[in-house]
C-alpha cells in the first residue's frame, strides 16, 4: 500500500480557554490572538517536518487547503508543495507530491489551478497528485461567496475545465456557466500525459462524490477525524454498494484514507506525550467549526441530504468533541495512539477490514511542537510503516499513482474514462 504524510499547518499556541471563549475556529480574531513570529514559525516547522517525512521514506506528502482559519493557516497547499517539489528533486527523493486540497468548489479560476498543478508536475518530473475536494462551506460560501446552490455545479464544471487544458492537443475556446475564455492554451502541461495527473476527490461520505470517483475513474479520499470506529463501515461498505450498482470492480488502491496517529515506545509513554494535542486539536480544530459552517442548505445534492436525514451517523463524534477527552477520541478511532506494536495491530486491521490500499498518516496535529511531531514521524517511519507498506502489492494495480513512482495508469479511452 502506499502511505503518506499528511500536513496541516496549525497555529499552535490558541489558548487553553479558546472554544469557551469564541464561535469558531474559522472566525478567529487574529491580531489578538497571534504573535506573527509564530506565525512565521509555523510555515518553517511544516515544511521541515514535511522534508523529515520524505527522508524518512513515506510514498507521498500530503498537504490540506483551508483558507481563514487558525486551525489550518494553508489556504494554497501549492506553494508549500512547490518547495518540497524543488527540494526532493534535488535531494533525489521518490515521493509524490500531493496537493490533497484544491477546491474546485469554490475556486473562480480555475485555469490558475490548472497552471499550478501543472507547474508541480514539471516541478518534481511526474510525481505529482492533485485533489480536488468539493469545498467546506464556511470557505466555499462564507469566505469566496459562491452560492452554496452553485458549488457543485461549479465543482464540475472546473474539474472539466482543468483536466482539458491538461490535455487539449490543441487550444480551445471555454464558453462555460461560469468561466469564458477565448484562448485556453495551457503553459506549462503536465509532464504526466498517459492520460494526466492521478486525480483525488475528498469526501465526507455523500454516494454522489463516491459514484463520480468510480464512473471518471479518481482516486477517492476519506478523512478518519469522525472516528473511524464509528463511521468506517458505513462510509466503506456504502463505496463498495456504489461500486457493484456500478459494476465497477473495487480496488483498494482506489481508496484513500487519513488516520491521525501518535506513537511512542509504550502505550503509557504515549498517552503522557500525546493526549494534550490529540485534545488541543479536535476542541479547537474540526470539534470548533458550527456544523452550519461546515454545510449550508442547497450546498450538497438530494442524494447526500437523504443520506444524512436518514441517519446522521456519518458524522461519528463530531458532536462530542468540544469536550471529548483523550480516551474518548481514541475509544472511537478518531486517533491511534500507543506503541508500535499497537498502532501497526490496528492499522492493519483497519486498512485490511475496510479495503483500504492509500493510508494518509497525520503525525502532527493541534499543539504538538515540532521536536514530538517529528520524533512521531520518525518511530512511525521506522518502526510502523515498514509493515504497511506490502499489504495489497501482490494482489492489484495501482492505477491512481505517479508512473514514474510505480504506479500503473489506465490509457484514456471512452470505456475507462467516462466523460461528466
Amino acid at each position: 500500500m502506499k502511505v503518506t504524510y499528511f500536513q496541516q499547518v496549525p497555529y499552535r499556541h490558541l489558548p487553553t480557554d479558546f472554544e469557551t471563549r469564541f464561535e469558531s475556529v474559522v472566525t478567529t480574531p487574529y491580531h489578538d490572538m497571534v504573535e506573527p513570529a509564530k506565525v512565521s514559525k509555523a510555515y518553517r516547522d511544516a515544511t521541515d517536518e514535511c522534508m523529515v517525512a520524505a527522508r524518512s521514506g513515506f510514498d507521498g506528502i500530503t498537504i490540506t487547503e483551508h483558507g481563514q482559519s487558525s486551525y489550518d493557516m494553508a489556504p494554497n497547499p501549492d506553494l508549500l508543495q512547490a518547495a518540497l517539489a524543488y527540494a526532493t528533486e534535488a535531494e533525489g527523493i521518490d515521493t509524490a507530491i500531493y496537493p490533497v486540497g484544491r477546491s474546485l468548489g469554490k475556486t473562480k479560476e480555475p485555469l490558475r489551478v490548472a497552471e499550478e498543478q501543472a507547474m508541480l508536475d514539471c516541478m518534481s518530473n511526474g510525481r505529482l497528485v492533485c485533489g480536488f475536494p468539493v469545498g467546506l462551506a464556511y470557505d466555499a460560501n462564507i469566505n469566496n461567496g459562491v452560492p452554496p446552490a452553485q458549488t457543485r455545479s461549479r465543482f464540475d464544471e472546473n474539474l472539466d475545465l482543468v483536466l482539458r487544458a491538461w490535455t487539449a492537443k490543441e487550444p480551445f475556446p471555454f464558453n462555460g456557466k461560469y468561466t469564458q475564455a477565448n484562448h485556453v492554451n495551457l503553459w506549462p502541461r503536465p509532464v504526466q500525459q498517459n492520460p494526466h495527473p492521478p486525480v483525488w476527490i475528498t469526501g465526507i461520505g455523500n454516494p454522489k462524490t463516491m459514484e463520480i470517483c468510480l464512473r471518471r475513474n479518481f482516486g477517492f479520499n476519506y478523512f478518519g477525524w469522525f472516528g473511524a470506529k464509528q463511521t468506517g463501515n458505513r462510509i466503506f461498505d456504502r463505496f463498495s454498494a456504489v461500486a457493484k450498482g456500478l459494476g465497477k470492480k473495487r480496488n483498494p488502491f482506489q481508496i484513500g484514507f487519513m488516520q491521525m496517529i501518535a506513537v511512542a515506545d509504550t502505550d503509557k509513554e504515549a498517552k503522557e506525550i500525546y493526549a494534550e494535542h490529540v485534545e488541543y486539536f479536535f476542541r479547537k480544530a474540526l470539534g470548533a467549526i458550527p456544523l452550519n459552517r461546515l454545510m449550508l442548505p442547497g450546498g450538497i445534492d438530494i442524494r447526500g441530504l437523504e443520506i444524512l436525514l436518514a441517519d446522521p451517523s456519518d458524522f461519528g463524534m463530531y458532536t462530542k468533541m468540544l469536550t471529548a477527552t483523550h480516551d474518548e477520541l481514541v475509544e472511537a478511532g478518531c486517533v491511534i495512539c500507543g506503541s508500535p506494536a499497537t498502532v501497526r495491530d490496528q492499522l492493519v486491521k483497519l486498512v485490511t477490514d475496510y479495503g483500504i490500499g492509500n493510508l494518509h498518516a497525520m503525525l502532527q496535529f493541534g499543539s504538538m511542537p515540532t521536536e514530538i511531531a517529528r520524533q512521531n514521524i520518525k518511530l512511525f517511519a521506522g518502526k510502523v510503516l515498514p509493515d504497511l507498506a506490502p499489504l495489497f502489492d501482490d494482489e492489484y494495480d495501482h492505477h491512481w499513482w505517479p508512473e514514474r513512482l510505480g504506479g500503473k495508469p489506465i490509457p484514456a479511452t471512452a470505456e475507462n474514462f467516462e466523460v461528466a
